[in-house]
């Protein structure tokens, strides 16, 4: 049997804050491949309808492209006016000795 916790976490670990800075960072990355995700996502929508229902139009792409960007800037907005608190385990860091 083991002496961990069921949580997983080691009996010998300190768990120390994390830097705002660090906390800003993972917020940005998040914030940055999220648009990059939605936003394809949205525009291979848009291209797809485009296609198959408008006769090869451009503005479908346009507007599923601006859709998804939309999508993950709201998603960023309130990922930033949440507190550390908020967001998953971004509170502490578990540094093992």
């Amino acid at each position: 049997m083991s002496t961990q916790s069921a949580d997983k976490t080691p009996t010998n670990a300190i768990i120390k804050p994390l830097a705002s800075e660090e906390i800003l960072s993972e917020k940005w990355d998040l914030c940055l491949s999220s648009l990059i995700v939605k936003s394809s996502i949205g525009a291979a929508a848009g291209i797809a309808f485009g296609v198959l229902v408008f006769r090869r139009r451009a503005w479908p792409a346009w507007v599923g492209l601006g859709i998804g960007a939309g999508r993950a800037w709201e998603g960023c907005e309130r990922e930033f006016k949440a507190g550390p608190e908020k967001i998953g385990n971004y509170g502490g860091r578990i540094v093992r000795n």
